[in-house]
This record gives structure tokens, C-alpha cells and sequence, in this order.
């Protein structure tokens, strides 16, 4: 599937390349988006209220979030920062 990128996303990883561990690691989730966005581990959990979107943590704090778009191919990264700030 292609991944495509929210400009939400892009403002998020300019936050996270503060922190290189955060990076590879979001690059390793990415990469097991691109070949299978339902593998697991490491685990995911479908977002309540939400068709399709689905959060895999990054670490403790921070979380990728994505929608799957199975009739286009894609799918959209929304998130990849904290959802509490």
C-alpha cells in the first residue's frame, strides 16, 4: 500500500527528529504499514468513533495514528506525535 502523509504528520516528525530513537522507530511502524498495516505485534487498537483509523504506540507518550484506505491503496499517516498535548 502507499503511504501518504498529512500535513499534520510532516509538522509532527519535524518535532520528533529532536529525538532519534523516536525516529527509527517511526520508520520501523511505516515500513510494517507499507507490508502489512494489520500485523501485529507490535499491537495496534482501532480508534473508537472512527472507520479505518487505527493507533500504534511510538513509546510510552507518543503514538502513530493512520487510516487505512483499502478501496484507494493508501494509507493516510494523521499522527505521530502525543495526543496530550
Amino acid at each position: 500500500m502507499e503511504i501518504v502523509y498529512s500535513k499534520q504528520s510532516i509538522k509532527d516528525f519535524e518535532k520528533l527528529k529532536q529525538y532519534p530513537s523516536l525516529v527509527e522507530k517511526v520508520k520501523a511502524l511505516i515500513a510494517l504499514l507499507e507490508q502489512n498495516p494489520f500485523q501485529s505485534p507490535p499491537s495496534y487498537e482501532k480508534l473508537v468513533g472512527f472507520e479505518n483509523v487505527y493507533s500504534r504506540r511510538i513509546n510510552i507518550q507518543h503514538r502513530l495514528v493512520y487510516e487505512i484506505r483499502p478501496n484507494e491503496g493508501v494509507i493516510v499517516i494523521i499522527r505521530m506525535w502525543t495526543h496530550y498535548q
